[in-house]
């Protein structure tokens, strides 16, 4: 299935071993990790494709999954080394269980939108998934464009309202709209920690040496840029209490806390790809380390994270972002510009999102088996 900008492996939560172990070698083997072509499997060699996504039946006996039809679990698959990271959420792959559901027979179509909430056991949170749905199956025509996917489709809305602390316990980790994170090699950098969809980490691209313009082969190829980038990533998940140490997180939360660069509105050119933003088109910029990479778009979840922390007053986004009275927030990232409907309330001090969606197209790429290779005889 492609959902967004990135493409996953739907697997039934019944066709898996019920053994852990033996659940994730088989995973791997068909993807084809651990490889960097993913040679002998059917992952894409980039972390964008190389993604999981099972769906298994309602968990009636959950508290936390009162009301949701599905369960759905992420799985991001390394390439080079044999491990899963089942920290994290996908929000483009997201919008694509809603078409599988429909598809599966799992959940009943109704025209012209089929609202689907489902449990994350990831997040333990619920997520709400709109499919626009003709003749009792998912549309996949319409006239909505993704910037970083050919062509256009029907708009899902994902909300991700409900995910809001998921990973931290709390919207704002530490309770503050901004950190100052001590960061050996780097020096004192303030930060923003936001936990919705994932855990963000955002700081300004001029810290960086950066605009929040650059495309992601330039920022790659600056190894020294890069490693500072996970050391501030590092200290950011250990304040937020997501791993043991803060040199810990390449190899104990290697996807989250998502790192955004962000500048203020400005125009930009990408010459890679030949795209021309201009600053009237975006309310700010930025640029995403996931992975260890830089995204070649923007996140689903990075999306609506970005969104409510342009309207938490004193962020680092919402310092730098243009000032926003409407629900959207628009943001210019290395392919184009992406939108979210944003809207939150302050209460008792803190904030309570009531509504922080992600438009994206999806559909069926191809279904069949995958062959696991021969084991050796124990």
């Amino acid at each position: 299935m492609r959902g967004g900008t990135s493409r996953a492996v739907f697997i039934r939560e019944e066709d898996l071993p019920v053994d852990g172990d033996e659940r994730e070698r088989a995973i791997l083997a068909i993807f084809g990790s651990p490889d960097r072509r993913q040679i002998d499997g059917i992952a894409g060699a980039d972390p964008l494709t190389s993604k999981l996504a099972i769906i298994g039946g309602p968990r009636l006996d959950d508290p936390a999954a009162a009301g949701t039809a599905l369960t759905y679990t992420f799985g991001q698959v390394e390439i080079e080394r044999p491990e899963i990271d089942w920290h994290s959420l996908c929000g483009n792959i997201s919008s694509a269980v809603g078409v599988y559901a429909i598809q599966e027979g799992l959940i009943e179509a109704t025209y012209p939108v089929t609202r689907l909430r489902l449990f994350n056991t990831n997040l333990r949170r619920p997520l709400t998934i709109e499919t626009p749905t003709r003749d009792g199956r998912p549309a996949e025509r319409g006239d909505y464009t993704v910037p970083g996917v050919p062509g256009t489709g029907a708009r899902i809305l994902v909300d991700f309202a409900e995910t809001a602390g998921g990973a931290t316990g709390r919207l704002l980790p530490t309770g503050n709209p901004v950190d100052v994170l001590e960061v050996p090699g780097v020096g004192p950098v303030e930060v923003s920690l936001v936990d919705i969809g994932n855990a963000h980490v955002f700081l300004r691209a001029s810290d960086m040496g950066l605009t929040g313009t650059e495309t992601a082969a330039q920022i790659d190829a600056d190894h020294s840029l890069r490693d500072k980038l996970e050391a501030i990533r590092g200290m950011a998940a250990h304040r937020m209490g997501m791993i043991s140490a803060p040199d810990r997180s390449r190899s104990e939360s290697p996807a989250t806390p998502i790192l955004g660069m962000i500048g203020p509105p400005q125009s930009y050119r990408d010459e890679q790809i030949g795209l021309s933003v201009d600053a009237a088109q975006v309310d700010l910029v930025s640029r995403l380390m996931f992975m260890q990479q830089t995204h070649k778009t923007y996140a689903g979840t990075s999306t609506v994270c970005t969104g409510v922390a342009a309207k938490i007053p004193g962020t680092i986004v919402n310092q730098l972002a243009r000032p926003v009275s409407g629900v959207e927030v628009r943001i210019g990232h290395p392919a184009g510009v992406i939108e979210t409907e944003t809207i939150l309330a302050e209460v008792d001090g803190g904030y309570t999102v009531h509504r922080a969606t992600l438009g994206r197209t999806a559909r069926r790429i191809m279904e069949g088996r995958a062959f696991l290779p021969e084991r050796e005889p124990v």
